[in-house]
């Protein structure tokens, strides 16, 4: 069609691992002159096999892989690490070739993939603004104009004309997006490099991208940030493994990467506890989010948590709590309760639910625990490292992405001010 701008046709990429050659080049010279005269290799001691043919391992970063993008379109490309969206970026900008395949490109690609690429750390911030409209094919007048627009959407300021190599990632950052999306490249592809910002020039970069695709140019955006994504893109590519996992709307290839990936299960036993009740009550299960603990849990902000367990008890006791624990840099941060204090554990079998509130944790890894006891102690039982669930970034509503610490609690303010000359 006439307004696709990307096309990418059984695109794969591989990669030699391990050693591919050692010989110096008179030894490389002897070898071919030895082959072209029928002679075996002059430099292989008794008994070893030639290596001259020898290759190195291989590893497919890609694997026929096929997407199309239109003009005007925003697509969000996910996926774990590894994966291979970066080798797709590299490919698509132009850094790297392809080993297989075609891709077919309409327009500039402007490109914003690790911290630093693109500029020279000797030149001035303001040097490489014009080097990089130089390598876009642009005119000095063209970047002229666009100087000043860069440098304050960057925030550089008196910075401008320091050289690179004296700038925080941050700063290099800050420029290397501004210069990308101000010299008005027809195609933008962008890497997860906006993470090294703050949450501030985030926003100020997905407002921008927004702009850009308004305005007809197309942008391709890698990120593990899925509020990110949701609010942003139009389309998701799930790329899992070296190949095109999922292609369709942002929302359902959110809930594709979101999947889990394995089908281990921690299998629970008395090995992941301890205390003093550990042959009265055995936990079998424990799920989050209907994800048996043991694989990746990936949570988005604005769903709940809910935890799900169950076990025996050969033993019935008054007034005993089960619970979870959450942990984080090796302190206990959260502790819920199953039921109402006073409530007894009966003999037989049991299943507990418990539910943390949505937008109710920071974004971050914990560790989950779960125990029981009595209030008072004397009788319980613990197991605090039984695996990990993690809360991605994201911009849900009511989600305050500038308070610090863990939880993100809700209360209610209130200020009085009476009008006057203050006293």
């Amino acid at each position: 069609m006439s307004n696709t701008v990307i096309k990418v046709e059984d695109l794969s990429k591989y990669y030699r691992l391990g050693l591919i050659g050692g010989a110096t080049l008179r030894e490389d010279i002897n070898r071919w002159l030895a082959k072209i005269q029928g002679k075996p290799d002059p430099l292989l001691k008794i008994g070893q096999q030639d290596q001259s043919h020898r290759k190195g391992d291989e590893i497919w970063a890609l694997k026929n892989v096929n997407f199309d993008v239109k003009e005007g379109e925003i697509l969000g490309i996910v996926g774990r690490n590894g994966a291979g969206k970066s080798t797709l970026l590299k490919i698509l900008s132009r850094i790297t070739a392809p080993s297989a395949g075609r891709i077919t490109l309409k327009g500039r690609v402007g490109s914003l993939l690790e911290v630093g690429t693109g500029f020279h750390p000797e030149l001035t911030g303001r040097e490489n603004i014009y080097l990089n409209g130089t390598i876009l094919g642009m005119r000095k007048a063209e970047v002229d104009r666009k100087l000043e627009e860069i440098v304050e959407f960057a925030e550089m300021g008196k910075f401008i004309d320091t050289p690179v190599k004296r700038y925080s990632s941050g700063m290099t950052v800050r420029l290397a997006f501004a210069v990308a999306a101000h010299l008005e490249p027809e195609i933008l592809v962008i890497d997860e490099v906006l993470a090294v910002g703050d949450a501030a020039f985030q926003k100020k970069c997905v407002g921008k991208m927004q702009a850009i695709a308004g305005g007809g140019r197309t942008v391709l955006f890698v990120t593990h940030n899925m509020g990110t994504a949701a609010e942003l893109c139009d389309r998701g590519l799930v790329i899992a493994d070296g190949r095109v996992a999922y292609d369709g709307a942002i929302e359902d290839a959110i809930r594709e990467y979101l999947r889990p990936s394995s089908t281990q299960k921690l299998e629970l036993g008395k090995q992941h506890f301890r205390g003093h009740l550990l042959d009265d009550i055995s936990i079998r299960t424990l799920s989050v989010n209907g994800i048996d603990l043991g694989q990746q849990i990936l949570i988005t902000p604005e769903s709940d948590l809910v935890f799900t367990f169950s076990g025996t008890s050969n033993i019935a006791l008054k007034d005993f709590d089960l619970l979870i624990t959450l942990h984080k840099d090796g302190a206990r941060i959260v502790t819920v309760h199953d039921s109402e204090p006073g409530t007894a554990l009966l003999e037989g079998h049991f299943t507990s639910t418990i539910t943390i509130p949505a937008r109710t944790l920071r974004p971050g890894t914990y560790t989950v625990g779960l125990g029981g006891e009595r209030p008072g102690g004397g009788q319980w039982f613990a197991g605090t490292d039984l695996g990990e669930i993690t809360i991605l970034e994201g911009w849900a509503p009511g989600y305050e992405r500038r308070s610090v610490g863990v939880i993100n609690i809700s209360a209610v303010g209130e200020r009085r001010m009476e009008s006057g000359p203050a006293r």
